[in-house]
C-alpha cells in the first residue's frame, strides 16, 4: 500500500504550520510580544486540525508525521534559520524516517490486510 498523496500533502501542511508555529511562539517570547505568541498558537491548533484530515487510526497516523515533521523541522533551522545542522541530527533524522516508513508499511510483512 503506497502513501495516498493527499496524505503527503496534508502531513506536509501540518507540518509547516506545526515548526512555523513554534518558530513564531519562539519569536514571541524572545521579543516579539503577545501577538506572535498568539498567532503561533491559532497556527499550533490549525497544525492539530489538518493533520487529522487524514483518516487513520491514531497512532499509524502520528508514527507516520512524525517522520515528515522531523525532517520539515531540521529542513527549516538549516535553511530558514541558518542553523548548522551536525550529521548526528541528520541521523536522527534518517533513524525517525525509517521508523516512519515501518509504521506506514511494516504491517504489509506481517500478512495484516487492515486498511485504514
Amino acid at each position: 500500500m503506497k502513501l495516498p498523496i493527499l496524505a503527503w500533502l496534508i502531513f506536509l501542511a501540518a507540518a509547516v504550520l506545526e515548526v512555523g508555529g513554534d518558530a513564531v511562539i519562539r519569536k514571541g517570547m524572545r521579543g516579539g510580544g503577545p501577538a506572535f505568541l498568539l498567532m503561533g498558537c491559532l497556527m499550533l491548533g490549525t497544525y492539530g486540525v489538518v493533520v487529522n484530515l487524514v483518516p487513520w487510526d491514531f497512532s499509524r497516523l502520528l508514527g507516520v508525521y512524525v517522520a515528515i515533521f522531523a525532517l520539515v523541522s531540521v529542513l527549516a533551522g538549516r535553511f530558514l534559520f541558518h542553523e548548522v545542522v551536525p550529521l548526528s541530527t541528520w541521523m536522527g533524522v534518517a533513524i525517525i524516517i525509517v521508523g516512519g516508513l515501518v509504521v506506514q508499511f511494516g504491517h504489509a510483512f506481517q500478512g495484516v490486510s487492515k486498511h485504514s
